[in-house]
């Protein structure tokens, strides 16, 4: 492959280079990509912490903040303290025991019971996703930390929906309603405890949404926030992030907040796996046995069954970056780690990119990915993973591998079969939020579930249809290859076709026989600072 970038990460596809070995939902193609085309990799892990490691650097960050006072000076006996931490979404492949959370959440009750303080919440910052499961809490913090709040009812999910234990601060100088939890809105001192997997995560985010109700994030993820956020990635050309530093900045007034991130490597697979996060041409001989073995049981088993293997490897992740204090300085501190681990400059856009997407996205741990959540992992995630421009040219060829079921998860994703059929009459990402945004958020069925059977809020299809707005606009032709169900890709508007050469064939007759082409090389996750 001829490398045309310094790091060795940007490279032209060449007629002698082995198959690329791309990531399709639950299992894996051999790709052989047309001459020329540019593959993109993402950036090896850089070292990392974890364990011992990460609990020292965790002391050095809380004894030595940014903008604020250490911790110690912070804390009194008798203080109402609440721990505020990310939920099941991040990280993706889950982390390997010890979770960093856990590790910075024991130091944390350490330092608050040598200071006095027992009026301590736990809660997990859900907002409108679904509430944690009690075993994968115990998974996440560890069975001390879990036994010790669970039954007593101070570690718990918060719940967007509980009237009485919800309150409103006030109102943005644009009118935004500030509401949020209760508990944490009477504290001496929130604690948020941010896991940055992507740059889209923390800073004013942390508790001006995940501890938000629907009323208050309404503005921030409706679909004039979202089709006007050029990217996610990049919070200052983001219309989704102004709102919310906005709300964020109105908390913080009100609120004192210390905020603490962490952010982590691309190394998302274990050593027997390690060979699916580098590049072909390094593979040993073991390493393209490997793959072929893996390949192949995949291709045999079901795709339920293939999940399942998925979830139970668990991501080695290092901690890069951990940083405490206050949210803007502790935040800019945050990016610049994360830019550091993950973007990549590329030069120019291309008229067809090819994207591989991976079994699993925030919202479908221990589920599936339905046909909205795998449309919001692909015109949603994957296409905002950019800096100034999109990979893609406007109106350019996006390729899909995935293999896009028509399955709903009823207890997990319990909204989004009603949305999905809803889809019959409109795809209009404008339409589907003016008319149907209210209609679900506000259905008992919904809230129900929401509120105490592990379900999705009703909004959340409504928020996933929303993320994929600009990503839909911006592509003239979606393509998804060899797709399970037709009538799924039909009902999100894409073109189907039989094989990857297929679906670059149809590609090139709409973009023309010179179109230029690349690939993503994902997972790991990378951002693209394209020029």
């Amino acid at each position: 492959m001829q490398k045309i970038d310094p790091e060795g990460l940007v490279g032209l596809y060449e007629a002698n280079d082995p198959p690329l070995f791309l990531m399709n939902g639950e299992s894996f193609v051999f790709a052989k990509v047309p001459v020329g085309t540019r593959v993109l990799y993402p950036r090896p892990p850089l070292p990392g912490w974890r364990g011992a490691a990460l609990r020292a650097q965790a002391e050095q960050a809380i004894d030595h903040p940014l903008g604020m006072d250490p911790l110690r000076a912070l804390l009194r006996p008798g203080m109402k303290v609440t721990i505020a931490f990310d939920d099941i979404s991040l990280s993706l492949p889950k982390m390997q025991s010890p979770d960093c959370r856990q590790v910075v959440i024991e130091l944390l009750l350490e330092r608050l019971a040598a200071a006095g303080v027992d009026d301590i919440h736990l809660v997990v910052a859900v907002c409108l996703h679904r509430h944690m499961h009690d075993w994968e809490l115990k998974e996440m913090l560890g069975r001390r930390i879990f036994n010790a709040h669970w039954s007593k009812g101070t570690l718990y999910n918060y719940d967007a929906e509980d009237k009485d234990n919800n309150v409103v601060l006030g109102h943005t100088d644009q009118g935004e309603l500030v509401e949020i939890q209760k508990r944490a809105a009477t504290s001496d001192l929130v604690i948020y405890v941010n896991l940055n997997l992507v740059a889209l995560n923390g800073g004013h985010k942390s508790v001006g949404v995940g501890l938000a109700t629907y009323q208050c994030i309404r503005p921030n993820h409706n679909h004039t926030a979202q089709f006007n956020s050029r990217s996610f990635n990049d919070p200052p050309r983001s219309r989704m992030h102004q709102c919310i530093e906005r709300i964020g900045r109105y908390v913080e007034d009100h609120v004192k907040v210390f905020h603490l991130e962490m952010t982590v490597n691309t190394n998302m697979f274990p050593g027997y796996l390690g060979f699916m996060q580098t590049q072909e041409n390094t593979w040993s001989g073991l390493d393209r046995a490997m793959a072929r073995v893996n390949k192949h049981f995949l291709d045999c088993t079901p795709l339920a069954l293939n999940r399942q293997i998925f979830f139970a490897n668990k991501a080695p992740y290092g901690v890069t970056s951990i940083q405490a204090g206050e949210v803007d300085a502790v935040h800019q501190l945050t990016l610049k780690n994360l830019y550091r681990q993950q973007l990549i400059p590329v030069k120019g856009q291309s008229d067809i990119l090819i994207v591989p997407i991976p079994y699993v996205m925030p919202y479908s741990v221990h589920s599936v990915m339905n046909p909205i959540l795998v449309y919001a992992m692909g015109l949603g995630y994957m296409f905002n993973f950019y800096k100034n421009k999109p990979l893609l040219k406007p109106g350019g060829t996006i390729i899909f591998l995935h293999p896009l079921e028509h399955n709903f998860d009823a207890i997990h994703h319990p909204s989004y079969e009603d949305l999905f059929n809803r889809l019959a009459e409109t795809r209009d990402p404008k339409q589907v939020d003016h008319r149907w945004a209210d209609d679900l958020a506000r259905d008992p069925r919904y809230i129900e579930k929401y509120r105490f059977h592990n379900g999705y809020h009703g909004f959340h299809p409504i928020s996933m249809w929303n993320w994929g707005c600009h990503g839909m606009a911006h592509c003239g032709q979606v393509i998804i290859v060899n797709p399970r169900s037709q009538v799924a890709a039909d009902r999100l508007g894409w073109t189907t076709a039989r094989t990857l050469d297929d679906a670059i064939a149809m590609g090139r007759d709409k973009q023309g026989a010179g179109a230029s082409l690349s690939v993503i090389h994902s997972p790991p996750i990378s951002m693209w600072e394209v020029d």
